[in-house]
């Protein structure tokens, strides 16, 4: 592939690169060699870093040369907490409002598919999304969502705090005047006792989920083919690892099976570090105790390895994050919780834990230091708390103590409103307080928690990270808990490397490191905050392999299969919605704003609301 202004070096021994990205902004994330203009791979890892005549010499005739045109290029991302195998197996059904900007555009989406999805299907909008990014300040109503498919089951998914389902919907899952509440959900009913269509997780998400899963599931061709796009699609923000933090209605073995059948082809553009989650409350030890006696974490290679047990280890230990109710009070689990973590630490295993509050991460500790006591801890194996959003001084400092680390979420760019209302501004300035856990030397790694909560877009969390504001635009964070772009990177790169024992070959751009990279649509380190959250990577390689490529590199990418099935929002719209569709969308952003604003002033005629009522806010539908 012949680059004008490409002059070889002189003649010397040297084995020709696979690929070679030149004229580039390369930011390493190695500090002895922190930039570059030039990287070459050969065999799937780094084989040379320079300048552009320096690293000519190791151009043949095999070589593809790639110019970067002087654009950003950095390590591949490594998102430390993604539900990437469950997601794969469901993305081509589920119609996704990520990034859309306005509720008004978000129903036609809806109203269009439902056109589309045959009899017997659903329509499934599962995470990602928030009242906040639509110009409208609002969510749907139930009303909206029968006018829009009034004959096809509408599901939609609001963060961890409730679920909106249209008639037809309530029909298919099976919803009646007689259907009891589940534990810890409330099925919402109108005053003739029948279900109106509203769940509430109060606190326990498990209603919605369980409720989720009554949908049709996709047939295990399909599910291959779901898990590839799903997987092309986070090439598509320059993701190159993830590290699967497991979850409910995550069975193993069964629901790794796809990604194992992909790993085995070779056919994986993502490099899958996965965690067990046990199942069924009261089994879990049993569960435990078998899948020690199956796997060894570290079991598979560079492209799918199992890393440990978690998020959680016992159901009765899990602290539910809907920060629209109060924290829950748990009763007494640790006896089993101490069988639980005594079990993985004896037969080598590292865990990761779901905790939100520090009530819970103090009360885990107590347990980490009995068997500490015992010589169980720090005892070289992998731990860490996810979330994390309350964690005190003091609960770092025994962390610390105890060898273990942090991954932490942007759950407050989409939750963080909420949180700010129920627990006050101080705590939300905060929640997490990411600065702190550095300052103290903690191994820290960033991700997002997608899908069914935050979007999967790490640009996001990467927005959140350096700014401290929701999608909304509302400041939470001040600067003492805001942490530079640079380093905002290395919790998105070495972070997630070192939570897998990988920190020695991925995380940064070093010779004989993986060959990792992604060229990004605008420079990270240098471009406005605003700009942080529309970020893309035009060109992403994972182990030399060309798996996204965008723009000028149109068609340099892997070839996927068409998606399936055929009626897949996916397949109609996309997965994120980046820009959604130029004129279109500003014109459709405007019509909400003038019917918005319609709409509060009748509110105000009717006295309502106050006349200093801010012109984006429903109180209707605040949390």
């Amino acid at each position: 592939m012949p680059v004008a202004g490409l002059v070889p070096g002189p003649r010397r021994e040297s084995v020709p690169a696979d690929l070679l990205v030149r004229n580039a902004k390369v930011f390493t994330g190695d500090p002895a060699r922190p930039e570059a203009r030039a990287v070459a791979i050969r065999d799937g890892r780094v084989a040379a870093l320079g300048d552009d005549h320096d690293l000519a010499l190791l151009v043949g005739p095999g070589t593809k040369v790639v110019d970067a045109l002087g654009r950003r290029v950095i390590p591949g991302l490594n998102d430390s907490h993604l539900h990437v195998i469950r997601g794969g197996l469901n993305y081509v059904l589920e119609l996704r409002w990520d990034g859309v900007r306005s509720l008004r555009h978000a129903l036609a989406m809806l109203r269009e598919q439902a056109g589309r999805t045959p009899k017997g299907q659903w329509i499934r909008v599962v995470g990602g999304w928030t009242a906040e990014q639509f110009t409208e300040r609002r969510m749907p109503t139930v009303a909206e969502l029968n006018a829009a498919a009034p004959d096809t089951p509408v599901f939609v998914l609001h963060l961890y705090q409730s679920a909106l389902m249209n008639r037809a919907a309530v029909r298919a899952a099976g919803f009646t005047r007689e259907t009891p509440d589940p534990r810890g959900g409330q099925i919402v009913r109108g005053r003739d006792g029948q279900p109106n269509g509203v769940l509430l997780a109060a606190p326990s998400a498990l209603i919605l989920y369980s409720t989720l899963a009554k949908a049709p599931a996709l047939d295990e061709a399909d599910k291959r083919t779901s898990t590839r796009h799903f997987l092309r699609e986070l090439n598509r923000f320059g993701l190159t690892s993830a590290v699967d933090a497991a979850g409910g209605f995550q069975n193993f073995p069964d629901n790794y099976a796809t990604v194992v059948d992909l790993a085995r082809s070779g056919e994986l553009s993502l490099r899958i570090a996965y965690h067990l989650f046990p199942q069924t409350a009261g089994q879990e030890l049993a569960d435990l105790k078998r899948w020690t006696e199956m796997v060894k974490p570290g079991d598979g290679d560079e492209w799918l390895r199992l890393n440990g047990a978690g998020e959680n280890l016992t159901w009765a230990a899990a602290d539910f994050e809907n920060f629209s109710e109060p924290r829950p009070e748990l009763g007494g689990y640790e006896p089993e919780f101490e069988l639980a973590v005594r079990l993985l630490l004896e037969n080598g295993w590292g865990f990761r834990l779901h905790a939100t509050y520090d009530e819970t991460i103090r009360r885990d500790l107590t347990v980490f230091e009995k068997l500490a006591a015992e010589g169980l801890f720090p005892g070289g194996n992998r731990w860490l708390f996810d979330h994390a959003e309350t964690v005190s001084a003091d609960s770092l400092d025994r962390i610390a103590a105890l060898g273990g680390a942090l991954s932490v979420q942007n759950r407050m760019s989409f939750q963080g409103t909420a949180f700010r209302d129920r627990y006050g501004a101080e705590a939300a300035a905060h929640a997490p307080p990411v600065r702190a856990m550095l300052d103290r030397g903690l191994t820290v790694a960033a991700g997002t928690d997608a899908t069914r909560v935050s979007s999967y877009n790490p640009w996001i969390a990467l927005h959140w990270l350096v700014t401290g504001r929701t999608v909304g635009g509302t400041a939470l964070s001040p600067a003492g808990n805001l942490i530079d772009r640079e380093t905002a990177l290395g919790l998105y790169t070495r972070g997630g490397a070192r939570l897998t024992g990988e920190q020695d070959v991925k995380g940064s751009l070093r010779e004989g490191w993986y060959g990792d990279l992604a060229i990004l649509s605008d420079d990270f380190l240098t471009v406005s905050e605003d700009v942080i959250p529309g970020i893309e990577s035009v060109f992403t390689v994972v182990g030399g392999r060309i798996v996204h490529a965008s723009a000028e590199y149109e068609g340099l990418d892997e070839a996927v299969p068409p998606i399936s099935p055929e009626w897949s929002p996916v397949a109609h719209f996309g997965g994120y919605q980046s820009g959604q569709g130029g004129a279109r969308q500003a014109s459709l952003v405007a019509e909400a704003v003038a019917e918005s604003e319609q709409h509060r002033r009748w509110r105000v005629g009717r006295g309502s609301v106050p006349e200093t009522q801010p012109p984006f806010v429903d109180p209707c539908f605040e949390h």
